[in-house]
């Protein structure tokens, strides 16, 4: 009986690593939660209810931050609960539903990054065609399959992961990842092909941009910026866990491994809103004028 029911759960090996540092580390994810939700709900409140942002960049960003919702309020919650408790096992149809929340997450990410590198792309290189390609019903139907394509992939990994056989009971993490089962599908359709048509784009940019004035450049900086950071940030992420998927967890520093393992569904939700904000003037304007308002 009770292997029968150990069976059902898992367990978290990394919590053990974090010992007396739980409470500091509760207060202050504790924290990073409550600023992540913030900022990121004001991204949404600044964009729907500015008129003048209601255009295809914005309107993707906004994407971002309701993904970044989505993934925070996937992982947080139970990870704080994990921090102050004595225990940290999970059931089986918890432990999917993580990993789907998560995953689909981190697959949205990249495929919303992807639609806004084509906006970009469009804006940058067919300039006279953006407001005949970009149209609200185009907007829309890329949002939905950013969407849509992420959501029933990680739907097939999870139909595929949960009629495998189970090698054991513990997870060398601080979240629920079932990377072995899921990365081809993962990699393939909600990776390497967004990846690859991003830097494409990108390609594309920095070709008409080699041969354009310094003016042309500056105004193709300032609008791109923004995106190339928030890539470069989300590849860096993806590429930590990534990294500690593949490596022996026994020989690599604990402090570090639990570091590596946060990264990944921490940083970009938290650093997006900054980037956006701070970077691009018409969303820095609206923000700035909100707060002398109030």
């Amino acid at each position: 009986m009770e292997n029968s029911t150990l069976s059902f759960y898992f367990r978290f090996t990394m919590f053990a690593n974090i010992g007396h540092y739980r409470f500091m580390a509760f207060i202050f994810c504790l924290l990073l939660f409550i600023f992540t939700i913030f900022t990121n709900l004001l991204m949404i409140v600044v964009i729907s209810q500015q008129t003048t942002l209601h255009e295809p960049m914005y309107i993707f960003i906004a994407c971002l931050s309701v993904n970044a919702l989505y993934g925070s309020s996937g992982f947080f919650p139970r990870f704080l609960m994990d921090l102050l408790s004595d225990t940290h096992l999970i059931s089986r149809p918890a432990c999917f539903t993580q990993i789907y929340v998560i995953y689909s997450y981190a697959s949205c990410e990249l495929t919303v990054l992807s639609i806004m590198a084509y906006d970009r792309y469009i804006a940058v290189c067919l300039p006279l065609h953006y407001h005949t390609k970009m149209t609200l019903k185009t907007v829309v139907k890329l949002t939905a399959l950013a969407w849509i394509l992420p959501a029933f992939s990680l739907a097939a990994c999870l139909c595929l992961s949960a009629t495998l056989p189970l090698c054991g009971n513990e997870i060398h993490k601080v979240f629920c990842a079932n990377w072995n089962v899921v990365k081809f599908m993962l990699l393939t359709v909600t990776i390497f092909l967004p990846l690859f048509y991003i830097l494409y784009t990108y390609l594309r940019i920095v070709a008409i941009c080699w041969k354009s004035s310094a003016e042309f450049k500056g105004k193709v900086l300032e609008s791109c910026l923004p995106h190339t950071i928030s890539f470069v940030i989300y590849s860096i992420a993806g590429f930590c866990d990534v990294a500690l998927s593949r490596n022996n967890l026994e020989v690599i520093n604990p402090f570090i491994a639990v570091i590596l393992s946060l990264v990944f569904v921490v940083i970009p939700p938290a650093l997006n809103p900054l980037v956006y904000g701070l970077k691009l003037p018409e969303i820095r304007k609206h923000i700035l004028s909100a707060s002398h308002f109030e």
